[in-house]
């Protein structure tokens, strides 16, 4: 089933950014830099066991993939030419680019593919999904590679972008541990880029690579990724022209309507379908708290995701109940929560949970983590902390850097619920399973199950979703999963944002394919400064 290309026009301020024109230029303009921002600083450069946004930005211009998409998440080739796929789905062959080299000048083969698809398997937050139904990988010459399945997996054709099934090279990988490589650090690939030097706190350097696969390419000379932390610093860059590209809103959405006044700058929704994210409260299950039924039910409606979306994403998105993304739909359902808006039905569920609210007025106290990739993580956190004060909950809010955040919920799971945003990918066995398949609660993986979730069916409907080649049944099974974590409420999810891409005038075809400022940027070019 094809993902069709969608905006949703929520307001009318995300209706004028749509208006703006999209890329349209002449002949592409060789030379020049670009500098690309980010909110968040890395914790490495390549997504081998890693997906947090910062890595998803700077990972393919240097590893790439086996496929690109376009818009509608059709496949195109990269490092694979074709490909061809068995009638029953339980084999994938893929033909290799040949001439193709590292960066150190070493020959990209199919051992390396073969290794690169093994390692994902085991150690990436998604590969375990992505990959559970392969058995063997065969590689009968240097430049083809035949996955082979134990069951259909019908999703994986759409899983070889670089960001989602990065290719590393197996002579600089092999023997070691991949999380801990020092090329994690300072990658080596086949891409468009070179890396040059990653200053730590300031930017990441990459230089064009002369020798790249696709002759002519890249355009630009030298790409710098600038980290910029500040919110409203980053929203300065934009106007003074000392940063070109950003991605995902990278500035306050209170700036916009100031920003699209600017006559240099343009704003684009495109280049954002391989992966709709959904924005979510995850429960700490194990909490002596919120491991009650009634605890959950009662924080569920406490919040009011309308006014979520108006006051934390100003309206720059979609209102989500469901674990799929609005975005995914063939597979969301638009049913609403069981818990609606009822502060009276909180305070009587957390009366009866044996909460009284105490002489201060306080039932309990907890802490709040939130995730710190991306503006709305503080936002919403203070949102909740309101709102739960009004039913007797005293939340604190405590804030921290993405690595600390991360070994926090995932290695020491000493938190005890978390704002967080999830993406959806492009199918729900691989954007959605590893929040609440009950085998991804991995400790020191960072975005799995968080929250250890645990539900024999919703196992059991996941694992049949993701061997199931019949596309109605399929549905009816993400359905019937939908219905039941409705009810379990192992989180609470909230609303779909609307991500918006903001570039320079003087830069081009920066969002050619579905995954937009995280491919590539083989195509991107810049106009001459004059």
């Amino acid at each position: 089933m094809k993902i069709a290309r969608r905006s949703f026009l929520l307001t009318a301020l995300a209706s004028a950014l749509l208006a703006a024109t999209p890329f349209a230029h002449a002949a592409p303009t060789r030379g020049g830099t670009l500098t690309l921002l980010l909110p968040s600083e890395p914790t490495a450069l390549v997504t081998v066991g890693n997906v947090a946004t910062p890595i998803l930005s700077v990972s393919a211009k240097v590893t790439e993939g086996l496929l690109k998409y376009d818009y509608d998440l059709n496949p195109q080739p990269q490092l694979a030419t074709r490909w061809d796929v068995a009638p029953d789905g339980k084999t994938y062959t893929f033909y290799l680019r040949q001439g193709v080299k590292w960066h150190d000048g070493k020959p990209f083969t199919a051992a390396d593919v073969a290794y690169s698809i093994g390692v994902l398997k085991k150690i990436h937050p998604r590969g375990r999904n992505t990959f559970a139904n392969v058995t063997t990988i065969d590689t009968p010459d240097d430049h083809t590679v035949v996955l082979r399945l134990a069951k259909p997996a019908p999703y994986l054709i759409r899983a070889f972008v670089a960001t989602e099934t990065p290719i590393i090279p197996k002579h600089l990988y092999d023997g070691t541990d991949p999380m801990s490589n020092p090329r994690t650090a300072a990658p080596v690939g086949t891409g468009p880029f070179i890396f040059k030097e990653w200053v730590r706190g300031s930017h990441i350097a990459y230089d064009r690579n002369p020798d790249y696969w696709d002759s002519g390419k890249p355009y630009i000379d030298r790409l710098i990724v600038r980290v910029v932390s500040d919110p409203a610093a980053a929203a300065i860059a934009f106007e003074t022209g000392s940063v070109d590209l950003g991605y995902r809103t990278p500035v306050p959405l209170a700036e916009l309507p100031r920003l699209k006044k600017v006559p240099t700058l343009r704003f684009e929704t495109l280049g954002n379908s391989y992966s709709y994210n959904v924005t979510r409260l995850e429960f700490n299950l194990d909490n002596d708290f919120f491991k009650q039924d009634k605890v959950r039910q009662a924080v569920a409606h406490a919040l009011d995701r309308n006014i979520i979306l108006k006051v934390v994403n100003y309206g720059v998105g979609r209102v989500s109940y469901s674990p799929i993304a609005p975005g995914l739909k063939d597979y969301h359902d638009p049913a609403v929560t069981p818990y609606p808006f009822d502060i009276k039905r909180a305070n009587a569920l957390l009366d009866e949970a044996g909460y009284p609210r105490g002489a201060d007025n306080v039932r309990f106290r907890i802490p709040l983590d939130f995730n710190p990739i991306g503006s709305d993580g503080e936002r919403l956190a203070d949102y909740i902390r309101t709102a739960l004060a009004r039913v007797g909950i005293a939340v604190t809010v405590r804030a921290q850097d993405p690595s600390s955040f991360i070994k926090r919920v995932y290695t020491d799971r000493d938190f005890a619920f978390t704002t967080n945003g999830a993406s959806n990918l492009f199918d729900p066995t691989v954007g959605v399973q590893r929040l609440y398949w009950s085998k991804n609660y991995i400790k020191g993986v960072p975005f799995s199950n968080g929250t250890h979730y645990n539900n024999p069916r919703v196992d059991e409907l996941l694992e049949s979703a993701a061997i199931e080649n019949d596309p109605v049944k399929r549905v009816a099974l993400f359905k019937e999963f939908q219905e039941i974590v409705a009810r379990d409420i192992p989180d609470l999810n909230l609303y779909q944002p609307e991500f918006i891409t903001i570039a320079h005038q003087r830069v081009h075809d920066h969002s050619l394919t579905a995954d937009g400022v995280e491919s590539n940027l083989a195509d991107v070019y810049v106009d001459a400064v004059k």
